[in-house]
């Protein structure tokens, strides 16, 4: 944090270069493709499989488990150059990257040895199911 309270958000140089390969990736991979996707209603496997291929599959990850050791904030950098191509695959993306981070900091080993190396790659995919009696989807309650 600067003086005043003012928060820094430029980008360092890793984190501009992280920001150009996913928008470039964006760019070239999925915004000519996303309006097809989100008629049909699906994400090609195979290209998820290439964003696991560039290290997005479990930024958060630390690397001693297979993961990128992204910060949340580098993780949001990607999210948001992703949503420039397709808000859809950007969420998708995200929530994929929150399950394997909730499997790395609380799974069992077995679990972090059953689930993470494919979920690095993105060959296997993550997502979670939310209900809660009385409440609908408001976590919170």
């Amino acid at each position: 944090m600067e003086a005043g309270g003012v928060m820094d958000f430029s980008l360092t140089d890793e984190q501009a270069a992280v920001r150009d390969m996913a928008r470039e990736f964006g760019r070239a991979r999925i915004a000519p493709f996303a309006l097809d996707w989100e008629v049909g209603g699906r994400i090609p496997r195979e290209v998820l499989r290439e964003a696991g291929s560039l290290g997005l599959g479990a930024m958060c990850v630390p690397e001693e488990m297979g993961g990128s050791g992204m910060t949340r904030f580098d993780a949001a950098i990607v999210f948001e150059a992703l949503a420039m191509a397709c808000p859809s695959v950007a969420a998708f993306v995200s929530i994929h990257n929150m399950c394997a981070s909730m499997i790395a900091t609380w799974g069992t080993e077995a679990a972090r040895n059953r689930y993470l190396p494919g979920a690095v790659r993105m060959e296997v995919v993550l997502a979670y199911c939310l209900t809660e009696p009385g409440s609908g989807s408001d976590a919170a309650g």
